[in-house]
């Protein structure tokens, strides 16, 4: 039997490179943000499989226990109980699935859409810019949250509608700030040599203008992130989000808004949950746009 040979040559040393670099800017992450967002990653992955207790099931009997500390409370529900006698924890773990699902998938979207448009928009100009912005000054000139709670009222209320809603809201601010990194790649002295060279206006939308601002991207949808998060807790708070018995963090704070004054456990948990994760989001962001933006790795 034959030796596998170890790979070689250049293209094996620079995947090791590539590796290792990854590897380090992992490393300097923010520790806080990074530890809070991979505790509600692993809440909304296996949530249903380190849950205490199942999330909607009922117990009059606990109804308004309060957390285990305090007089009348019990180990067996940590963070107390609703007016139904559900798990408080149970249903915030539960609850990180539904706002991370809702986040990412709306930042994909409405990134894909976003700079689609602005690279469509900012390099081929003319009426394309012409009408593409237009429509964006369109969806911007409303405010967020109205026209999302808007389209809520006249589509109805589920978690795929509302994945469709605040993305066909957020793309047109993706679109505004990408087009301006466009209009500027587009006057780079790269982009006249492919001219020059006879590429096609699609091979430099695809090979030269897209890959240029895919780091603007990141950066803008990780720190949309927590704005989508708090739109979706919003919306859930109207009844126009996930609709029940599936665990919302904004709905929970709904629910346990007639309950303040006896019970806080019930509102103060779930806005815990969603300020720490808007939070982390926002920290993290900070961090890429340095990480990535060449102007500030110059300060650095």
């Amino acid at each position: 039997m034959e030796a596998v040979e170890k790979p070689t040559g250049i293209f094996w040393l620079f995947k090791k490179l590539r590796l290792r670099k990854i590897l380090s800017s992992i490393r300097q992450a923010p520790k806080f943000p990074t530890a809070v967002l991979l505790v509600f990653l692993l809440c909304g992955v296996f949530g249903t499989f380190i849950t205490p207790h199942k999330p909607n099931k009922t117990s009059f009997r606990y109804a308004l226990t309060p957390p285990f500390w305090m007089e009348g409370g019990t180990t067996k529900y940590l963070l107390g109980t609703d007016h139904l006698g559900r798990d408080i924890l149970s249903r915030i773990i539960i609850g990180a699935r539904v706002s991370l699902e809702v986040g990412i998938m709306v930042v994909v979207f409405a990134g894909f859409v976003g700079s689609l448009v602005a690279t469509l928009g900012g390099y081929l100009g003319g009426k394309v810019d012409t009408i593409a912005m237009r429509l964006v000054d369109m969806v911007l000139s409303m405010p967020f949250l109205i026209l999302a709670v808007t389209l809520a009222a006249i589509i109805g209320a589920s978690k795929y509608n509302l994945i469709i809603i605040l993305a066909g809201v957020a793309w047109a601010w993706y679109a505004r700030v990408l087009r301006a990194e466009v209009l500027r790649l587009k006057e780079g002295d790269f982009i006249r040599l492919a001219v020059v060279g006879g590429c096609s206006k699609a091979r430099i939308m695809v090979r030269h203008i897209f890959p240029n601002i895919v780091n603007s991207l990141v950066v803008i949808m990780t720190l949309n992130l927590g704005v989508v998060i708090i739109a979706e807790a919003s919306l859930s708070y109207l009844g126009l989000g996930v609709p029940p018995p599936d665990p919302a963090w904004g709905s929970m704070i709904s629910e346990g808004r007639n309950y303040i004054g006896q019970a806080w456990w019930l509102c103060v948990w779930p806005g815990v949950a969603i300020l720490l994760t808007v939070l982390s989001f926002n920290l993290l962001g900070d961090w890429l746009r340095v990480r990535l933006d060449p102007k500030f790795r110059q300060i650095m």
